[in-house]
């Protein structure tokens, strides 16, 4: 059996009773440790399971899980993910080689920031697409993300934006050499993901209803006892200092409900 299991957001108590059960009982259990990470180490996960755990990097998540399904064919295999198990495509895709290797899966939901967003106050159902900011480079600034964001703003609709993390990325000087040489950890902020929307309107000021005035708010570390929420204009989002990672950003729209504007006047 290969079991996806969902860690939720906090530390390593979020954890469900059935979750911790199954990790307990398996013969191999991965930790995936790129698409999202908690407030604790591995160390830490490893005391509270009374089990080892076994890193699960990009390559082995994206390149080299066929040999972790064949695997569970003969043995029980859990993989922990951060947040809810299906909150990132990757997992989906092992679903489905999973059925191909006609391999028996199961699922443990659990919280995540697509849900838990809603601690600042805006109601889920008022939600549009979910959008993903990328780091930019000197060469490399894609600007697609706005376009949906504007969209829901259009439909006044809100926009969660989860901000780009780089854990185990090779360097662009080691892409071709035999040997990877990895970039250091780093994990987007509500302030870097600020400039780089507020770079887009400069550059289309003409054509765009949001503005550097436009109400922006800030989530971090969500879950975790010391979480931060702060809503303000854009142009202050850029400098504003939340903390340690993980951020999300959130785009309101245009238009909110009067139980919203209630709740979100004790984070402005």
């Amino acid at each position: 059996m290969f079991y996806l299991i969902g860690l939720g957001l906090g530390d390593a108590k979020d954890i469900t009773v059935k979750g911790l059960e199954i990790v307990k009982k398996c013969d191999k259990v991965f930790l995936e440790g790129y698409t999202s990470i908690l407030t604790v180490g591995q160390e830490v996960l490893e005391t509270f399971y009374g089990r080892p755990l076994i890193v699960a990097d990009r390559d082995l998540c994206e390149s080299n899980i066929d040999d972790i399904l064949k695997e569970a064919k003969v043995k029980d295999i859990a993989l922990l993910v951060v947040g809810d198990p299906l909150g990132a495509t990757t997992h989906t895709d092992m679903l489905l080689r999973a059925k191909e290797f006609e391999v028996e899966t199961q699922i443990v939901h659990n919280a995540s920031i697509m849900n838990a967003v809603s601690c600042c106050g805006l109601q889920l159902y008022n939600f549009g697409e979910t959008v993903s900011i990328p780091y930019w480079t000197e060469t490399w600034k894609p600007n697609s993300f706005f376009e949906k964001i504007l969209g829901n703003y259009k439909r006044n609709l809100h926009t969660l934006c989860l901000l780009d993390i780089k854990v185990k990325e090779p360097t662009e000087e080691s892409i071709t050499k035999k040997v990877r040489q990895y970039m250091d950890p780093k994990f987007m902020s509500v302030k870097e993901a600020a400039r780089q929307i507020i770079q887009i309107i400069e550059n289309h000021s003409d054509e765009t209803d949001i503005t550097i005035d436009t109400l922006a708010i800030g989530l971090s570390r969500v879950g975790a006892p010391d979480q931060k929420i702060k809503a303000m204009a854009l142009k202050d989002m850029q400098k504003l200092e939340l903390g340690p990672p993980l951020h999300s950003l959130v785009i309101p729209a245009r238009n909110l409900h009067p139980l919203e504007l209630d709740y979100l006047a004790q984070f402005r």
